[in-house]
């Protein structure tokens, strides 16, 4: 087995380039690098940025019309950037109110403002050791590794790579700030419903997160061989991650309110976009809510535990599409919030933040799972995209 020690990680401060998973040592960071998935904020903008998105894959322009009218439908804005605005400036009045004198850098992976951007206007200002807080909290190529890799693109086409440094603050699917949210949102819901006289047993909770293909899923999270390996069973740790979040947060309801401990609850997909040939993980959301009266359901309450904000999988896919199918299913149905700029939450990431500043050791680390705290330092092959293989990536050790 490798050691440590003889890891590389590229692209790393010096306490990260070890390979070590977990960095327990004081970094004084210049800057935060916020890293967005990115959205149209304008009808000329949709097509141009499905591009983006799709890039490398060969997808028309008229393939790519399916998909937009999503955005058409809310006028071709995405609401991705303004909610990324806001946790921007959230998280400075965090950082302000603890004292804590580090700039924020917004760049998107996908449109306006890019990363390159947040990069090039850091190193201007003198910024050159960036912490990275990506705006998902699961493991996965596109939730975790295709920010990195985008880190280290950027460090090398802009020429700042031996300059720039980018370490990343660990995955906080289980951060107490993350969960929080989601347990007042649900503990809301499901007091309503049984306010009306809807019984435990005729509500279920369904926690909904994106699809991503089975053969990413299975290669998410620390693969065999590695030190950090755990068998997480089937979709890996992407799948794992978030059903150790949903047991966490039904708990924690039921503690809550009386009745609770019999509301069931499942794990769901959204927003599939590959091929019918192309295994992906599954039930669909849908499927599922339309088999909810035959097992007696009355209401449900539909949480996005994959998300971060209110961005267009949830606006169109839950929103839209999952209440339409409670509805054609006759039952009553609520869509919870998302963590947006919840002061818990934006807190919880400052927390994150702190934890690298000051090189808090990993057991001193908040975490509501068995899974956490995850690591700073991404594992070896942790989360490959089976379409690519590896490309150059930042914060993590190099395969």
């Amino acid at each position: 087995m490798t050691s440590p020690e003889q890891h590389v990680v590229p692209f790393a401060s010096p306490a990260a380039a070890s390979g070590a998973p977990y960095v327990e040592q004081a970094v004084a960071y210049d800057g935060i690098l916020l890293a967005g998935f990115g959205g149209p904020e304008g009808q000329d903008d949709v097509i141009p940025f499905l591009r983006n998105v799709t890039r490398g894959r060969g997808i028309p322009d008229e393939r790519l019309e399916e998909v937009a009218h999503h955005y058409r439908h809310f006028g071709g804005v995405s609401p991705i950037n303004a909610q990324n605005r806001a946790l921007k400036a959230a998280l400075e009045a965090e950082l302000a109110t603890r004292g804590i004198d580090l700039p924020v850098y917004w760049g998107n992976r996908n449109w306006a403002p890019y990363l390159d951007e947040a990069v090039t206007d850091a190193a201007a200002a003198g910024d050159t050791r960036l912490l990275g807080l990506a705006t998902s909290a699961y493991s996965s190529f596109s939730s975790c590794r295709q920010y990195r890799e985008d880190f280290a693109r950027v460090l090398t086409e802009t020429g700042l790579e031996g300059t720039v440094t980018i370490d990343k603050v660990r995955q906080f699917f289980d951060h107490p700030g993350f969960v929080q949210p989601f347990v007042d949102g649900v503990r809301d819901a499901v007091s309503g419903f049984l306010a009306d006289g809807i019984a435990p047993e005729a509500i279920r909770v369904l926690f909904s997160t994106h699809s991503i293909p089975t053969a990413d899923a299975e290669r998410s999270g620390p693969r065999e061989g590695d030190e950090q390996h755990r068998d997480l069973g089937e979709g890996g740790a992407y799948a794992a991650q978030h059903l150790a979040v949903a047991e966490v947060v039904m708990a924690a309801v039921a503690a809550e309110v009386p009745g609770a401990d019999r509301v069931a609850w499942d794990l769901v997909y959204q927003s599939r976009s590959g091929p019918p040939s192309q295994p992906w993980l599954e039930p669909d959301v849908n499927d599922v809510i339309a088999e909810l009266p035959s097992a007696g359901v009355q209401a449900v309450a539909i949480v996005p535990l994959g998300f971060m904000s209110d961005h267009m999988e949830v606006l169109w896919d839950l929103d839209t599409e999952a209440m339409d199918a409670a509805a054609e299913a006759g039952i009553r149905a609520v869509r919870t919030p998302t963590p947006g700029v919840d002061p818990v939450f934006v807190s919880g990431l400052i927390d994150l933040v702190q934890e690298r500043l000051n090189g808090t050791p990993a057991a001193q680390r908040p975490h509501a799972t068995d899974l956490g705290p995850w690591f700073d330092v991404c594992r070896p092959a942790c989360c490959e995209n089976v379409r690519a293989g590896f490309k150059p990536a930042a914060a993590g050790v190099a395969p």
